[in-house]
């Protein structure tokens, strides 16, 4: 797993990113299937999946979201980040032995309802396999103590 160090909550604005890289195993893939409970064969029968449009196993769509969800809350915006909407649409499979680069951007910022918009991308290689947007309510930011 290769990760940015993240930011100060001061340091949030539009255009600030966060990335992060991570395997697509077949211990992940179980993992996951055993924690969500989603034991679609496409995910875990390679004699199935080799049958299916896919033409091999693939990694669960939301496996990708719980990666973004990891950005967001230990990178950008970081620890405190209340996550409250994502839009995700799949637009090709990430299979077993894929190294996914999971990056979010900060898009907008509103002070008033202290909502970040962030976009959030899961790429292999140069082929997008996930996109969407991610709306947070950062951690507020801390004040300075008097000396």
């Amino acid at each position: 797993m290769d990760t940015q160090p993240a930011p100060e909550p001061e340091e949030l604005s539009v255009g600030r990113s966060a990335e992060r890289r991570f395997a697509v195993t077949d211990a992940a893939v179980r993992a996951f299937a055993a924690v969500s409970g989603d034991h679609n064969p496409v995910h875990l029968d390679d004699a199935y999946a080799a049958r299916t449009v896919f033409r091999g196993r693939v990694a669960h769509g939301m496996l990708l979201g719980a990666h973004i969800s990891a950005v967001l809350g230990d990178q950008l915006p970081g620890p405190g980040s209340i996550y409250l909407s994502q839009t995700l649409s799949f637009d090709h499979p990430a299979r077993i032995g894929d190294e996914v680069l999971v990056r979010v951007a900060v898009v907008s910022i509103d002070d008033k309802s202290r909502h970040a918009v962030l976009s959030t991308v899961c790429t292999v290689g140069d082929k997008v396999v996930a996109q969407g947007e991610a709306v947070v309510v950062p951690p507020r930011r801390r004040k300075a103590r008097p000396a």
